[in-house]
């Protein structure tokens, strides 16, 4: 293309968009690991008091073909000071009584971005029917977007920030025994970012869909004659 021609493209001369800072999200000291009954109460007070929470899970990746999660191995909760993570290992009977009155209590509303599958592995997994729950992946769409709002999206957005999401650190073992502080701080985040948007959200006098009810138990099939 000559020179001429160029000059004659719209927004050709006009320089690029500079990039957005970065989200300067949650400290790790500000982030609490849940492993015995009495942290879990101590969490689970915490998390009751609060009107809304932000909410995900993390499961384990799987690399074979065909091959199904046994997640989550993670669930995390975030209010507007602190988050809290829950490893879910192989018992977690010390953990699961808090989890169950959190993620069914009417009185908490529980956010976060794109909770389908991060709601099928509870139900599957934990046998916890989760109510008021709402996700902004759904819920913040503006009219005629057809495809679901992201975090990273949701944050450019609304707060004119760049969300970094490391895909390494997504794809790691969240089933290990001990998590890497690079881990903590991105499940934390995950979370936090979610109640944080939400905030913003209702702030400027929007407001959100009805929570989805929770679904009905499948009905059996009479086996009688």
């Amino acid at each position: 293309m000559t020179a001429l021609a160029q000059s004659a493209v719209p927004g050709a001369d006009l320089p690029s968009a500079p990039p957005l800072p970065p989200y300067h999200g949650i400290t790790l000291s500000a982030v609490h690991l849940v492993h015995t009954a009495e942290q879990a109460e101590a969490a689970r007070q915490i998390l009751l008091a609060a009107d809304i929470v932000g909410f995900d899970t993390e499961s384990k990746p799987t690399f074979v073909k065909g091959q199904s999660s046994d997640g989550p191995h993670l669930v995390q909760f975030a209010t507007d000071t602190g988050a809290w993570l829950f490893p879910i290992g192989a018992d977690a009977s010390a953990v699961l009584p808090a989890l169950k009155a959190v993620l069914e209590a009417e009185g908490t509303l529980k956010v976060g971005f794109g909770l389908s599958d991060d709601m099928r592995r509870v139900r599957a997994k934990l046998g916890i029917e989760p109510v008021r729950v709402v996700d902004l992946a759904v819920a913040l769409r503006t009219p005629g977007q057809k495809h679901d709002l992201g975090a990273k999206s949701a944050v450019a957005r609304f707060f004119g920030r760049t969300l970094h999401k490391s895909k390494k650190i997504s794809t790691t073992n969240w089933a290990a025994a001990r998590l890497t502080d690079k881990q903590i701080l991105y499940a934390a985040d995950d979370a936090q970012v979610a109640l944080r948007i939400c905030r913003h959200w209702l702030a400027q006098g929007n407001v959100l869909p009805p929570p989805r009810a929770p679904k009905a138990p499948r009905r059996r099939k009479s086996t009688e004659t």
